[in-house]
């Protein structure tokens, strides 16, 4: 009796271990996205007259990032409607209706990828609801492409806007109107299309529209449109790239930046000369530096002692008068830094920088040896109000040492530098890869060559004047990268972007398509075609 009970508890611990191992899986994971059982009112219902709506699904959906993907055309205010439930999981939409409607007007919500089912998180991508307010549903469409003016891809969720063009029209109506007609671009997505419209003529505009507002606003969005009028129906297939603007010149504010400097703000170009309207003595002086980082001008001065001072800021025929306060401020203290650090590579530029301006140099109280101890030959080139350039033969596996002694660098306020010690090693040239290029259809002369990486960040660039034949670029970083190439059509030297209102588009861009691999003493050879 005893053996038959061991022998039975045995076989049941048996089971009981096998069925912890071998637990139900659930079977494959659900890859179905919700589906549309019903509409309350149906899909299409014309003569809308309703206050709500509700659309119900198959099971339990979310919304997703709903003010981000949600697309209403035309647009609506946020406060002429609520979409709900939004914070947790139902078997239905409901849009409410807080305010009335335009007659005779077809609208779309379009919902993006923003409806998922609960469990798994599957999108029901681009589901959209339609209805009218009057007899008919509107049924054209316009349908196009997104591209960047100078990027490889455009960015995700590009707002394409249409505007009635009427008696009222103006090209300004993309700066301060809603547009009558809208729809977004999803991730990674370079088509657009809009639905449902009335026969008309229309502009057609695509808008980054960073502050989600409907407008165009310069300072932060990219844009493009198309330069004539479209009348619809149309079949064309209209192509759009967007540019960043040049920002038209602007006055900013003046601020007390240190001590004796004040900072003045500014929109567009930094072509500005500065007039300070007081009585000086002889003792006063002054110069003025650009920041690196920020759209400002510094003014430095010394020699005058006072609580305000009134300027005039000229810009072409533009002139602004500031009346300045002068405040408490920390003193600038002058500090050299240097750069690169570590390792200078074989094409690098050390570059000794002060932070306040520097008013003379004396090369002699500067040395500079290789790993030897022997002296190498170097000159000094002032770039600006606040770098020296030290320029000499850079040699592979080499090791350099450049002294300053005090006194070396003398600033704008006759403070000089401290004892500064620059320790710097280069690699070997096995160490770099190189790249060499034949182009072949270049439209024209002169080009800038663009050496990127995978971020599209300049790594390295050449501005040709005329045709070579073979382009080479030397002990490169062994890393991926990309080559663009910038077209500069006026040979003004630099790439000139477009202007809305000028009709004016950018200057061309071309992208070799493939991301090359650029290994350690490797030549890579490659042949671009523009096309």
């Amino acid at each position: 009796m005893l053996k038959r009970l061991f022998v039975s508890l045995l076989i049941c611990s048996v089971f009981m271990q096998c069925a912890r191992r071998g637990s139900p899986t659930g079977g494959p994971e659900d890859e179905t996205p919700p589906v549309v059982l019903r509409a309350d009112p149906p899909q299409r219902n014309v003569n809308f007259k309703q206050d709500r709506v509700r659309i119900y699904f198959d099971e339990y959906i979310k919304l997703e990032k709903i003010n981000e993907q949600l697309v209403v055309s035309p647009p609506l205010e946020q406060t002429a409607y609520v979409i709900s439930p939004q914070s947790q999981a139902a078997k239905y939409i409901e849009i409410a209706f807080l305010d009335s409607l335009a007659p005779n007007t077809t609208y779309t919500f379009n919902f993006g990828e923003s409806v998922i089912d609960n469990n798994e998180g599957n999108p029901f991508s681009f589901f959209s609801y339609v209805f009218s307010s009057g007899p008919a549903i509107d049924s054209l469409t316009v349908r196009g492409t997104i591209s960047d003016a100078i990027a490889r891809s455009p960015e995700s969720f590009v707002s394409v806007m249409l505007y009635p063009v009427d008696s009222t029209f103006t090209d300004s109506v993309i700066y301060k109107n809603k547009p009558l007609y809208y729809t977004n671009t999803l991730d990674s997505l370079i088509e657009f299309s809009i639905p449902n419209l009335k026969a008309g003529a229309y502009l057609l505009a695509a808008v980054k529209d960073v502050s989600k507002n409907y407008v165009f606003d310069p300072s932060v969005d990219k844009v493009d449109a198309i330069q004539h009028v479209i009348t619809l129906p149309n079949d064309s297939l209209f192509q759009l790239s967007l540019f960043k603007e040049e920002l038209a010149f602007d006055f900013g504010k003046a601020y007390q930046a240190g001590e004796q400097r004040v900072g003045f703000g500014y929109k567009g170009n930094d072509a500005i000369t500065i007039e300070l309207n007081e009585q000086v003595g002889d003792s006063f002086t002054s110069v003025v530096s650009r920041d690196k980082e920020a759209d400002t001008l510094y003014y430095w001065y010394k020699g005058i002692d006072t609580d305000s001072l009134r300027f005039t800021l000229r810009h072409d025929t533009m002139s602004m008068d500031y009346a300045f306060r002068v405040r408490k401020a920390a003193p600038d203290s002058l500090q050299v830094s240097y750069e690169p650090r570590g390792t200078l590579d074989l094409t690098d530029t050390l570059k000794l920088i002060a932070n306040t301006p520097i008013k003379q140099y004396v090369q002699d109280s500067m040395s500079l040896r290789a790993k030897d101890s022997t002296l190498v030959p170097f000159t000094i080139s002032q770039k600006g109000m606040h770098e020296l350039h030290v320029m000499f033969d850079v040699f592979p596996n080499e090791k350099y040492q450049l002294e300053l002694l005090p006194g070396t660098v003398t600033d704008f306020f006759d403070v000089s530098n401290d004892s500064l010690s620059v320790s710097l090693n280069t690699k070997s040239r096995v160490d770099y890869g190189n790249l060499s290029l034949r182009l072949g259809n270049v439209p024209s002369y002169p080009i800038f060559i663009d050496i990127t990486n995978e971020k599209e960040e300049i790594i390295r660039s050449k501005y040709i004047k005329e045709e070579r034949g073979l382009y080479r670029f030397a002990y490169l970083q062994p890393s991926k990268y990309y080559v663009r190439i910038r077209v500069d059509e006026n040979a003004n030297g630099k790439w000139d972007t477009g202007n809305y209102l000028e009709g004016k588009k950018p200057e061309a861009v071309y992208h070799f398509p493939p991301l090359l691999d650029v290994r350690a003493n490797w030549e890579l050879q490659e042949q671009f075609m523009l096309e």
